[in-house]
C-alpha cells in the first residue's frame, strides 16, 4: 500500500517508491515517525500567503514580511514552486505574486480564475514601478503573460518577460527550433553599435 501511494506523487514511479518504502524499513524509527507526522501535518501547517498567494507557514510569508525587499518590482508566476528556483539565483530582491495557474481556454480556464484582481491591487498598493513576467515558455504562459500585458499597457510601469532561449552549456545541434527561434528574438547587444 505505501509503494502505491508513494507512486502516486509526482515524479515517483513504481521503482522510486519501492527505493522509498525500503529506505524507510531501513531508517531509524524516529526518523519515519517524523516524516509521517510532518506529511500528515502539512494541510494544517501549511497556508497560502494573504499578500503574495504563495505557500508558507507563517503570514505573510517570509519575502513578503522581509522589510529588505524591493516592493516597487513584483515577479509574476503561475504557481508557488516556481518562485524558489528564482529565489535560489540570489539575483532578484524584489517582491512576487502566484497567478494560480494560466489562462486555459480548452481546460476551462479564464482571467477571472486566476489571481489577477488581487495583481491589480498589490500593483496600486506597493506603487509597483516593475512587474517581470515569469510564466512557463508554453502556449498558456504566453497567452498570460500577452493578457497581463495588455491589461497593464497603460499604466506607467516597465513590463518585462524573462528571457528565453539556450540554456548555459548547451549545444545548438540539440536544440529545436523554437528555442532557437527564441534566442534568436531575445538576442542581447554584445556592443553599441
Amino acid at each position: 500500500m505505501l509503494v502505491s501511494r508513494l507512486s502516486k506523487l509526482p515524479g515517483i514511479g513504481k521503482k522510486s517508491a519501492l527505493r522509498i518504502a525500503y529506505y524507510l524499513l531501513r531508517a531509524d524509527a524516529s526518523f519515519a515517525a517524523a516524516l509521517a507526522e510532518a506529511v500528515a501535518g502539512i494541510r494544517d501547517k501549511v497556508k497560502t500567503c494573504s499578500d503574495c498567494g504563495s505557500y508558507t507557514e507563517d503570514d505573510p510569508c517570509p519575502v513578503c514580511a522581509d522589510p529588505g525587499r524591493d516592493r516597487r518590482t513584483l515577479c509574476v508566476v503561475e504557481q508557488p514552486q516556481d518562485i524558489d528556483p528564482l529565489e535560489s539565483t540570489g539575483e532578484y530582491r524584489g517582491m512576487y505574486h502566484v497567478l494560480g495557474g494560466v489562462i486555459s481556454p480548452l481546460d476551462g480556464v479564464g482571467p477571472r480564475d486566476l489571481s489577477i484582481v488581487r495583481l491589480v491591487d498589490r500593483i496600486k498598493t506597493l506603487c509597483v514601478k516593475e512587474i517581470i513576467l515569469a510564466t512557463n515558455p508554453t502556449v498558456e504562459g504566453d497567452a498570460t503573460a500577452l493578457y497581463l500585458v495588455k491589461l497593464l499597457e497603460n499604466r506607467d510601469i516597465k513590463i518585462s518577460r524573462l528571457a528565453l532561449g539556450l540554456p548555459v552549456g548547451g549545444d545548438l545541434e540539440y536544440a529545436d527550433r523554437l528555442t532557437l527561434a527564441r534566442s534568436l528574438r531575445g538576442r542581447t547587444p554584445m556592443t553599441g553599435g
